[in-house]
């Protein structure tokens, strides 16, 4: 009866040992689903760091672009995957804002429905103007806005954006009355900026390194709590305007349910991958800041942006045309 009872106890225990571990993982290759199309900086990020993890994991780490509604194509369809660790899906900080702002995409709630495997990279903003705006820092931007009500044009890479919100932000904190202008993307609206067209926008660095360095626009400010590398000698605009502060951020996420032991074996493999000295500095060139961030970094990060976009979004009525 002892040796029954050992036994049965030895194979529940080795039952839930194997549940725990599957066993054989992986034994084929991953595919990481991309939201944006290929080319962009998301795009980079996600086949960046695809490298080291298929050296880590030991099987190809291929990524997938699935580009469209402002990225819940490639979300919804990590959703559904089966939960077996074959499948993983590269999220933005738009999972955030179109719980609000379009609650008709999938998925609904992603901190549900998506597992959180870690932090892949953020970024914060520069808020860069025309050389003919007479501002040379957040103050007196500010100043200009409030004696010009209705005249300075802010530009966007669409509506809905997260620059686009940054700036409705500002706009509240600030009580500024300034103008919208949305593009269809940060390149034109970055050319744009040059030739004066519009007279300010909160720009990725990656799109507003180009316009900066040559002269072509102004850097006033960074969305981050302190100066960045590659300006040091930009303020951050919570310097004039307490609390403000805006990152755009990228993390793996795996459908909900798969199993915790893959997802751990996961996050290792992405840290692994943002921790590569040389892969960092190759980025951070790119202006990509590579983050050590485990799951609890990404889960805090998607809530506190479906908090902040919500509120933004709601207060300010903002609507797709």
């Amino acid at each position: 009866m002892k040796r029954r009872i050992l036994l049965g106890s030895t194979l529940s225990l080795a039952g839930l040992s194997a549940r725990a571990q599957p066993a054989g993982w992986p034994d084929r290759p991953i595919t990481i689903v991309e939201g944006y199309p290929p080319g962009g900086v998301t795009d980079l990020a996600s086949r960046a760091v695809a490298e080291p993890m298929s050296r880590s994991l030991g099987v190809a780490v291929v990524v997938e672009n699935r580009p469209g509604a402002a990225t819940s194509v490639a979300a919804t369809y990590g959703a559904r995957a089966r939960p077996d660790g074959n499948t993983l899906v590269m999220g933005t900080t738009t999972l955030a804002i179109n719980q609000t702002l379009q609650p008709n995409l999938t998925p609904k709630d992603p901190a549900k429905e998506l597992d959180a495997v870690g932090m892949v990279f953020r970024t914060p903003f520069i808020l860069h103007v025309h050389p003919s705006v007479p501002a040379r820092n957040t103050a007196e931007l500010i100043a200009h806005c409030k004696a010009n009500p209705g005249k300075v044009l802010f530009g966007s890479p669409g509506t809905g954006s997260v620059s686009h919100l940054a700036l409705e932000m500002f706009r509240a904190r600030a009580g500024i009355d300034i103008v919208h202008v949305p593009y269809r993307g940060g390149a034109p609206a970055a050319l744009d900026l040059r030739q004066g067209r519009i007279h300010a926008v909160f720009q990725a660095i990656q799109e507003a390194k180009t316009t900066l360095s040559d002269g072509g626009t102004r850097g006033l400010a960074v969305t981050a709590s302190a100066p960045i590398a590659g300006y040091p000698d930009l303020p951050p605009v919570s310097a004039t305007l307490p609390g403000f502060e805006v990152f755009f951020w990228q993390g793996l996420f795996a459908p909900a349910g798969t199993p915790a032991a893959i997802v751990t074996r996961a996050a290792a493999a992405l840290r692994t991958a943002t921790d590569d000295p040389v892969l960092r500095t190759r980025m951070a060139e790119q202006g990509v800041e590579l983050v050590s961030g485990d799951a609890a970094m990404l889960r805090a990060a998607l809530a506190d942006d479906t908090r902040r976009w919500g509120d933004v979004i709601r207060e300010g009525n903002i609507k797709l045309e």
